[in-house]
């Protein structure tokens, strides 16, 4: 995730994301200009104006904790108790200063919905709007902004419990999908070891038994226990064979398994991914699918961590130029700082590895972003030209 934006459901690592999330919580804050006016222009005593200015203040630190720590799971009971601070000073200060000061049961609404589960918050909000229809009966000329203030305070508190919901959705679902992930890491690590035990298991028993056999054979038949001997090296050598080509299986980069961790590394990144399905990869030489499946890696690892981009494209296409049907590889973003003025260490191993699958690398900043091409040839040297 870049250093400004704050997604959905969670919470700020950093400063700058806290004055982010502060900001867009605080910008309806706005709507209370009618209280800040009367405080200017409403002809109270220098006495009244200080004791308005603090009750305001209070009473929009005490909103705004509430509001920014939505979804945290807070004891209902301190969140209620603070609720019923909000509302106190609410009717105090309407009562006091006057109808303008009507608006902020708004704002109790609105922290009704936003900081309690939906099954207390059906009651709060219309039991703050009933005080606000009762207080604006007992504040000179009130019920004349009684319409206006009382749609809004039901509206916007339940809208708010919609909100506090698709918040705590959102952490779930963070929640489960690490829970997935590390499941299949250690769904990975079980095939793993099974696979090792099933290419072992059989030869470790070979090499155990031709051992004991050349053990008992040493004394008064070498030339036999010298055969026992040839035959644990050949055991052993086909065991590390195998050994090497499962180890490599596993790690060999593979094109569709890098789409679907790319699609998962952007999304965590609040980056909007357009992403392809994957073609079709016959024919296509092993290491022409490593080396472009490394160079999406690399190329999806600069935007999650260095662009700042709110939007990536991937596109994977089958060209014919004129030496021979490639496939390319296009990553293009809009972000400020994925580029640079030159090739990285990550750039200049891509372009190195792509060169030995006889591929090729471009990558460079646009004037909005940065775009990475990567070609590699869909068929062996030996196979382009030769006859269908």
């Amino acid at each position: 995730m870049n250093d400004v934006g704050v997604g959905i459901g969670q919470r700020p690592v950093n400063r700058r994301q806290k004055v982010v999330k502060s900001l867009w919580t605080g910008i309806w804050l706005v709507y209370l200009s009618a209280p800040v006016t009367d405080l200017l222009h409403g002809g109270h005593s220098t006495g009244v104006r200080i004791l308005g200015w603090l009750g305001l203040a209070a009473f929009v630190t005490w909103y705004m904790l509430l509001v920014f720590r939505t979804g945290r799971g807070e004891r209902n009971g301190l969140v209620l108790g603070s609720l019923g601070v909000l509302a106190a000073q609410s009717a105090l200060l309407a009562l006091t200063l006057g109808r303008e000061w009507l608006v902020l049961f708004v704002y109790v609404s609105i922290a009704s919905g936003a900081a309690l589960p939906p099954r207390m918050a059906r009651w709060t909000i219309p039991g703050t709007c009933a005080l606000l229809t009762a207080v604006s009966f007992a504040v000179p000329d009130g019920h004349s902004y009684l319409g206006g203030l009382l749609i809004p305070a039901l509206l916007g508190g339940f809208a708010m419990t919609g909100v506090r919901e698709l918040v705590r959705t959102t952490i779930a679902l963070r929640e489960a999908r690490a829970t997935v992930a590390q499941l299949a890491a250690n769904e990975e690590r079980l095939r793993l070891a099974r696979d090792l035990h099933d290419l072992l298991g059989h030869s470790l028993s070979l090499i155990t038994l031709k051992s004991e056999l050349a053990g008992r054979m040493l004394p008064g038949q070498p030339e036999k226990a010298a055969q026992q001997v040839a035959d644990i090296e050949q055991v052993s050598r086909q065991a590390l064979v195998d050994v090497r080509e499962a180890v490599t299986g596993y790690r060999r980069a593979r094109l569709g398994a890098e789409l679907a961790g790319a699609r998962v590394a952007l999304t965590a990144a609040d980056v909007v991914a357009e992403l392809p399905a994957e073609p079709g990869l016959s024919g296509l030489p092993e290491e022409s699918e490593t080396a472009l499946a490394w160079a999406l890696r690399e190329a999806v690892t600069n935007v999650v961590r260095h662009s700042g981009a709110r939007r990536c494209t991937v596109e994977l296409l089958h060209r014919q130029t004129l030496d021979g049907p490639v496939l390319e590889l296009t990553v293009e973003d809009d972000g400020s700082g994925g580029g640079g003025t030159g090739h990285g260490n990550g750039l200049t191993g891509l372009t190195e590895r792509l060169a030995k699958a006889g591929g090729t690398l471009e990558a460079g900043p646009l004037k909005h972003g940065f775009r990475l091409v990567a070609r590699v040839p869909t068929a062996r040297p030996a196979d382009i030209g030769s006859p269908a």
